[in-house]
């Protein structure tokens, strides 16, 4: 009921993932709006949606959503890991967080099993975005 998170529910229903995401919790889910999905290469959104790449759609979504809740109050710059199990870094710098490098645009929107951020970029399997800190192992800092 956020008003830009309509085709984030619409790509929900078709991936079958509607009864999973309203059953117990919690969840947090970190959610793309509208304008992320609209980001996305012109007709990937309408091929993520047709039935034969439903399985591929679900897998881009369980990236957004990881056990338990997580609270606005409670974000730091760590890891969560998703129901993928993949980690996503979350980081905040100067009031702004970041999932995987999308902006949380909206946070702490209230849902009856956890809890909802929408953020402005779809997170894709396997995609984890290097923050800035990340230096390659044979860097002289380790």
């Amino acid at each position: 009921s956020a008003g830009n998170l309509a085709t984030f529910t619409k790509a929900v229903e078709a991936a079958g993932l509607a009864d999973k995401l309203s059953g117990d919790g919690p969840f947090t889910v970190f959610a793309p709006t509208d304008a992320a999905f609209a980001k996305l290469p012109e007709g990937a959104l309408e091929d993520l949606l047709q039935p034969a790449n439903r399985a591929k759609l679900a897998g881009i979504l369980a990236c957004h959503v990881v056990p338990g809740q997580i609270m606005a109050a409670d974000v730091k710059t760590m890891k969560a890991t998703n129901v993928s199990g993949q980690d996503l870094a979350i980081e905040v710098h100067d009031g702004t967080v970041t999932v995987d490098g999308a902006k949380v645009v909206q946070a702490d929107l209230a849902a009856a099993n956890g809890v909802i951020h929408a953020i402005d970029a779809v997170i894709m399997p396997g995609a984890e975005k290097k923050s800035a800190d990340d230096k390659p192992k044979d860097h002289p800092a380790h």
